[in-house]
């Protein structure tokens, strides 16, 4: 058999027919955190001395991170440079009423805002040695591509949320927010609803969940979902109507999402939990509201020469993300009023 690796997919600086130990990856995910991996060697067990030369699983299993899923309800968009720009229009054109033959004065032109979503990069540079190159039972090369694109997604998933916009993505977290409505609230401002108690949810719950959902305008409605982590969901797959109805409704075939009060729920970890002054629940619609900017692709490049006899594997990634549309999301926040 040829030392080949045949039909795997080709990265950025990799071509395909590259020998075993080349730079072609199997398959890597778009997404990110910064992190650093410490070197690989066959010295320690820790550090990669338990893969080499024991007769191992050629598959190795893996503890699952949680990883947001704000990327799969948000707008993407590609971009050529760091200076990408979005216009958002923040009124209408007025318009007016005239008889057939009556004049027809200016009217006022609509009102632009610019919207520059903060980007950063994402790096990580693990390094292993050649040795554990050629002993290791497994592709370590392919392991490593999953391993970093894996924190990729669990950092670029968490600074969606509540990123600070200094060199990442600014989450929709950090947006000031406050209880006026959508025709008085200065725009980038989040609106934000009270739970009606100081650290948990008031009386009827489920009537503060419908006041959320209604704040949201009815275009906006459309496609809208909820966001929340799993325990405050635990907490509100419990609340009942009246008449001892639950407000959550499980799917009712295979594959069909449950919902609450009629729209779908992303699990997102890295939302807060139910305390004082919290912000644990987001409904809105994301496409509309959020704005994630990527520069390229993940790109990874092997370097079997600076660290003899380590080879080492820089990964980077250029990732911005911005609210673009502050009435398309709306906040439960934690607190009496």
């Amino acid at each position: 058999m040829s030392d080949v690796v045949m039909a795997r997919p080709v990265l950025e600086g990799a071509r395909e027919g590259v020998p075993r130990g080349g730079a072609a990856f199997d398959g890597f995910v778009r997404a990110g955190t910064t992190v650093e991996m410490k070197a690989f060697t066959g010295v320690t067990g820790d550090a990669g001395g338990f893969a080499v030369p024991r007769e191992i699983d050629a598959a190795i299993d893996a503890v699952l991170k949680g990883i947001s899923p704000i990327r799969a309800i948000a707008n993407v968009v590609k971009v050529g440079t760091a200076g990408y720009r979005k216009l958002v229009t923040t009124g209408g054109t007025p318009s007016g009423w005239a008889s057939e033959t009556g004049p027809r004065p200016e009217t006022a032109t609509p009102v632009f805002t610019e919207i520059a979503p903060p980007m950063g990069e994402l790096y990580a540079n693990p390094s292993a040695s050649q040795a554990m190159l050629d002993d290791a039972a497994f592709d370590v090369e392919e392991w490593l591509a999953g391993e970093i694109a894996t924190e990729f997604a669990k950092a670029e998933g968490a600074a969606f949320v509540g990123g600070s916009g200094v060199n990442r993505p600014k989450g929709f977290l950090t947006y000031p927010t406050g209880p006026a409505s959508d025709a008085t609230r200065a725009f980038g401002t989040l609106q934000h609803l009270a739970s009606g108690a100081a650290a948990d949810f008031g009386t009827n719950p489920q009537e503060r969940l419908i006041d959320l959902v209604q704040s949201l305008r009815a275009p906006y409605r459309q496609g809208a979902c909820f966001v929340m982590n799993a325990a405050t969901l635990a907490r509100i797959r419990k609340f009942k109507t009246a008449d001892g109805a639950f407000l959550w409704s499980p799917g009712l075939t295979a594959g069909q999402p449950a919902t609450l009060l009629g729209y779908p729920v992303v699990e997102a970890e890295d939302m807060p939990d139910v305390a004082a002054n919290t912000l644990p629940i987001a409904f809105g619609n994301f496409r509309a509201g959020y704005l994630v900017a990527e520069r390229t692709e993940t790109a990874i490049l092997r370097d079997p020469y600076s660290n003899k006899p380590f080879v080492g594997f820089y990964a980077t990634k250029r990732i911005g993300g911005a609210v673009v549309n502050s009435e398309a999301i709306k906040l439960m926040k934690i607190a009496a009023s």
